[in-house]
């Protein structure tokens, strides 16, 4: 039987700051020009905001430009950042550093980006904006030219062998005039449209980070709303890329949290461990001792930088924030960014409503040229420069910073982190401490504070291209790396009439997309569940 289809001018995948940035600029140039256009706008997560995780300190830059009055509307931005502090952390010890100026978060907010989404959402729906939470993109709809006319959201109701059961419901068919792809860091849709355009033609490889984050309850002696403290150091050694944060919010809330970059070489390295290794550093143990953990979560992120941005636009549409990588690696920052990105995109998506408009879409000049692309050509060179190790990166970032100003003749590169994975035999075992319970703790006890649930009856959304690959090459050349970088616990090996198979614990996915990136054979395709499923993020 036929999809039911409902039509849009625009289309937009992903409710995060990207996505509903682009739909509130396009209705309020609609609404600037009188005309009636239609906005629509899927999410994948129970609602708005609940898979959204990030630090957060938040540059309100493209905010006022978007909604200038967003203080008077009541925006959940309510801790101004006070202090800044860099510190290198060995062992036992820390040592304050000079802040970096792009570090110096003056006139920023201390935020839950999740709370500020769903609160865009509610300017977004003030506005006549619709937007349908719990409905995954699950396919690319496209034209007889090869032309994108839209999404096909995921049927409802299939079971593990991939029969309707009872609850069975068909999928919609949304086309649009322009399609914008906004789900964030590796969306599977936006990997889809990069391959069969071929967005990457002359860019960089992207190259990401994951980034882990707890939220705590801390003891009010120890809180002062507005203090940022970044780290770098213990635990990784000088080979891994990584830091730390700990942010004081309000009502006694601290937000800390580790980057790690996935371009690592151990295999039998374990970002979630090296995380709850982290808080046990006397530096952090202090705030966090007495305190109580309320949330948990992690999240892959873009680190490539302009270097690593593709092209933006396709027939059809564009990609937006995160799904092409606008993240300013040195500032740690890529809301403020994927939010402008959208704006000029829909900018752009609008002038194509004219119909007298006889230019293709097309947004990337227009990113160049604005704050954004300046912003980050000036940092290009910081990231990939610690492809080298910490010091040289550390080295040439303050070169880079205070000398060149960003304006080096030259361009380093980025290459893919699936690549970068030595063998077991090469590299040492990393003993982890065993978590206490109280300030470091489990994979699966941390899965349960982030609210993630999954229908388990339905398919498996982690598909392997080759079943044999995850036994015969990554436990056999690389001691199944995938049971550690994976931060919920998804995979492990377990034995079956005594031989080795790789159980995938689906259910437990926070759909972190680490394993879509990190597999050193790229035999591991994320796909988007049953819409609603995932971690329910409060406050993230």
């Amino acid at each position: 039987m036929a999809r039911e289809e409902m039509n849009y001018d625009l289309l937009i995948v992903g409710a995060g700051p990207a996505g509903l940035a682009s739909a509130i600029r396009f209705k309020q140039l609609a609404r600037d020009h009188h005309i009636d256009l239609s906005v629509a706008v899927i999410e994948k997560g129970s609602e708005v905001g609940a898979h959204i995780l990030s630090g957060a300190v938040f540059e309100p830059h493209a905010l006022t430009e978007l909604l200038p009055d967003w203080k008077k509307l009541g925006a959940p931005l309510n801790t101004e950042a006070k202090e800044d502090h860099f510190l290198f952390l060995t062992e036992n010890k820390s040592f304050k550093l000079p802040t970096p100026p792009q570090m110096h978060n003056k006139g920023n907010y201390i935020i839950s980006l999740g709370n500020l989404c769903r609160w865009l959402g509610v300017q977004a729906e003030s506005m006549g904006i619709e937007i349908y939470p719990g409905f995954t993109g699950s396919k690319m709809l496209y034209n007889d030219e090869g032309q994108v006319i839209g999404v096909g959201t995921g049927d409802m109701g299939i079971d593990k062998e991939g029969q309707k059961t009872a609850q069975f419901t068909d999928g919609v068919n949304l086309l649009a005039r322009h399609t914008l792809l906004a789900e964030g860091c590796r969306g599977s849709l936006s990997e889809e449209i990069i391959a069969k355009f071929d967005l990457r033609k002359d860019r960089d490889p992207q190259t990401y980070g994951i980034g882990f984050k707890e939220l705590w309850e801390i003891d009010p002696a120890k809180h002062s709303p507005g203090k940022v403290v970044h780290s770098i150091g213990w635990p990784l050694d000088r080979h891994t890329y990584g830091g730390s944060f700990l942010y004081h919010l309000e009502n006694n809330q601290v937000a800390l949290g580790f980057v790690i970059g996935l371009d690592y070489q151990n295999p039998h390295l374990s970002p979630f461990d090296e995380f709850q290794r982290y808080k046990t550093h006397p530096s952090i143990r202090h705030y966090l001792e007495g305190g109580r953990r309320i949330s948990y979560g992690a999240r892959a992120l873009n680190e490539g930088g302009y270097q690593s941005i593709p092209k933006l636009s396709f027939l059809g549409g564009a990609l937006v924030g995160c799904a092409a990588g606008f993240m300013n690696v040195p500032k740690i920052k890529g809301s403020n960014t994927a939010m402008k990105s959208g704006m000029i995109a829909a900018e752009a998506a609008f002038a194509q409503m004219n119909p007298t408009c006889a230019t293709p879409f097309d947004y990337e000049e227009a990113i160049k040229s604005s704050w954004v692309g300046q912003e980050l050509k000036k940092v290009r060179n910081i990231r990939p420069s610690f492809q080298k190790g910490l010091y040289f990166g550390i080295l040439y970032s303050a070169l880079d910073t205070y000398i060149l100003r960003g304006k080096a003749p030259w361009t380093f590169n980025h290459h893919e982190d699936h690549k970068t994975l030595k063998k077991a035999e090469d590299c040492s075992k990393i003993e982890y401490p065993k978590p206490d319970g109280k300030i470091s703790f489990d994979k699966l006890s941390s899965v349960f504070i982030s609210n993630t649930n999954h229908a388990e009856n339905q398919p498996c959304h982690l598909k392997l291209k080759n079943k044999n690959t995850p036994i015969d090459v990554n436990l056999k050349l690389y001691d199944a790396p995938e049971q550690r970088y994976c931060p919920a616990g998804v995979y492990e090996i377990v034995q079956e009439e005594g031989l080795p198979h790789l159980h995938i614990n689906a259910q437990n996915c926070i759909h972190c997309k680490t394993c879509d990136i990190k597999d050193p054979m790229q035999n591991i395709q994320w796909v988007t569940p049953e819409g609603g499923g995932g971690p329910n993020y409060p406050n993230m």
